[in-house]
């Protein structure tokens, strides 16, 4: 892949505002974030008391409440029209930092560690590759960049869940928004055949293929394109050409309900459409325009304020 210069988006906020602000970011589009707090400042403090005698107390007190939501974005004209549209209605200051190559390393990847998520999945960042998975446990090694999913905001972690439950072994899997690649790649280490996944963000076609490479998935089980699914015809006609017993979208609301009736097109007749990053006041709504579709509601799962729905044709 090539070389990318980086930028850091730092907001601060506070504690209270905290959940609306990642519900705006998530809802605009950001898929992966850091949080830091009072109680980082603090353990910063703790583990590296041998390089000072005191800490000015106005620090302290300027950090007391603060929450502080990092991201980032490609230092290009792409990245700086991806930030417009990640801040749109966030009316709260932001600072922007360049990151160097190894600047990067240390500022995303210490937020990342393994993670074990529903009953079979062990998510791996590619830097804790040698770590020996729990028993019982399928890892799914990522290298997500630092604009894509990771797995461990909670839309992702109900995908990986439903995943468990509805990936059909030795059947293909359509993945709408994939990001990193990681939930079609986790249905493929759960069993499915192959995989077709699709991103309107180009960048996440070689961030899939890479990620698919790490779990020895190569390009003849894995097709990664990029577009827009609601607008693109010729993409569309292409997923058309085959039907699949799960169709993935973790997206936003407001992309899920003009989808919903293409998805229905493209499942087998007894075929699962498995959405999330759907915020819970507006899962009602999403539901509502699944079942306009033809969809019925088969399963709902919440998780931190977010939701999940499972839906099959026949409404």
């Amino acid at each position: 892949m090539e070389d990318l210069k980086w930028l850091e988006v730092a907001v601060d906020t506070t504690e209270e505002e905290l959940d609306g602000l990642c519900a705006r970011l998530t809802a605009n589009g950001v898929t992966g974030f850091a949080i830091e707090d009072e109680a980082d400042f603090k353990a910063f403090l703790e583990q590296n008391h041998q390089y000072w005698d005191y800490v000015d107390e106005a620090l302290e007190e300027r950090m007391r409440g603060v929450c502080r939501v990092k991201f980032y974005v490609t230092d290009d004209d792409h990245g700086k029209a991806q930030l417009k549209q990640w801040m749109e209605g966030i009316d709260r200051p932001y600072t922007l930092s360049s990151l160097g190559d190894n600047d990067w390393a240390h500022s995303w990847q210490k937020y990342y560690k393994p993670r074990a998520v529903g009953e079979k999945l062990w998510i791996v960042p590619e830097w804790e590759k040698d770590q020996t998975p729990p028993e019982g446990r399928t890892p799914v090694y990522l290298n997500p960049g630092l604009t894509f999913g990771t797995g461990n905001h909670a839309s992702t972690q109900l995908c990986l869940m439903g995943l468990e439950e509805y990936v059909v072994p030795g059947q293909p899997v359509l993945d709408l928004g994939c990001g990193s690649g990681i939930l079609s790649i986790a249905a493929m280490a759960l069993g499915a055949s192959d995989a077709v996944a699709v991103d309107i963000d180009p960048k996440a076609v070689d961030v899939a293929y890479e990620n698919a490479g790490l779990n020895g998935i190569g390009r003849d089980r894995y097709t990664v394109r990029a577009g827009d699914v609601l607008s693109d015809q010729a993409l569309v006609k292409e997923l058309g050409a085959r039907r699949y017993p799960l169709v993935l979208a973790n997206i936003v609301a407001d992309v899920i309900m003009p989808l919903a009736a293409k998805a229905g097109e493209w499942l087998t007749g007894d075929g699962v459409f498995l959405c999330s990053g759907i915020i819970d006041t507006r899962a009602d709504e999403v539901q509502a325009a699944l079942e306009r579709c033809g969809l019925r509601i088969i399963r709902r799962r919440e998780q931190n304020g977010w939701v999940s729905l499972a839906a099959r044709n026949g409404g």
